[in-house]
């Protein structure tokens, strides 16, 4: 078992359990509790979780993170602000992705009476409904498998789909965003379709609020050569943005 999948996999015993210890994951993971510790230890630096004796707990911000509708309100005029920059970078006849993050939503309600003619695919539930009585959007969702607190639609089964759409620009956001590990996030699953929706896209464009620099999260979907313009707020700091002029990533 990779580190990645084991580390998920624990994060999703601690979702339904609140609580578990390395003998109850080492006896579960078919691991040993050394490398465990090891795990939970990276797992607490990364804010995942909270080690205690014997055992780790869920953390409020791992919590907050499996419910979509807390995720959504966390820093909400940040969001709004980055989504008004990104519709204008939308143009007449162009197929764009959202992916299924509370930023792509934000965009998707920016963008619902927007006079033109777009195809625009998600595999985000609440983003596609949003888009739907626009007569001018062809939307498509793509997708598998939706898990409780989510509103993603998560597997690789629609990767051939993925291959026959000529993607012009992809939106998306990430659990954090680092100049090593380019953009991560917590679920492998999402991950693993993230992976695809970026070799399908022409253009990936970040949409990042100042909080998600610099933190990294359990996976990578997009490295830095996959990045082609990221769009935040002001509050990025100067040294992040002389980062990325060396990376040659646009900044708006």
């Amino acid at each position: 078992m990779f580190m990645e999948e084991r580390r998920n996999k624990i994060l999703k015993l601690l979702g339904n359990q609140q609580r578990i210890t390395v003998k109850e994951l080492s006896k579960e993971l078919e691991v040993s509790e050394a490398t465990l510790r090891n795990d939970l230890k990276d797992m607490e630096k990364g804010g995942f979780l909270k080690r205690t004796h014997g055992g780790a707990v869920l953390s409020d911000l791992e919590d907050n993170k499996v419910n979509f509708s807390v995720r959504e309100k966390v820093n909400k005029a940040e969001k709004h602000y980055i989504s008004t920059k990104a519709e204008q970078l939308i143009e007449e006849n162009q197929c764009i992705l959202i992916d299924a993050s509370s930023t792509g939503l934000e965009l998707a309600r920016k963008i619902k009476h927007l006079p033109k003619r777009l195809t625009i695919v998600t595999n985000g539930i609440y983003t596609a409904l949003e888009l739907r009585d626009n007569p001018d959007f062809i939307v498509i969702v793509i997708g598998g498998v939706l898990r409780a607190g989510s509103s993603a639609l998560e597997s690789t089964i629609s990767g051939d789909l993925l291959n026959k759409i000529n993607i012009d620009t992809m939106f998306t956001s990430a659990s954090g965003f680092d100049f090593e590990n380019g953009l991560t996030d917590f679920n492998m699953y999402e991950v693993e379709l993230k992976k695809m929706m970026v070799n399908a896209s022409n253009r990936v464009v970040a949409l990042l609020d100042h909080t998600k620099f610099n933190k990294k999260s359990i996976a990578s979907f997009a490295a830095l050569h996959d990045i082609h313009m990221i769009i935040t707020d002001d509050d990025i700091p100067n040294e992040d943005v002389e980062k990325l002029k060396e990376f040659n990533i646009k900044y708006m």
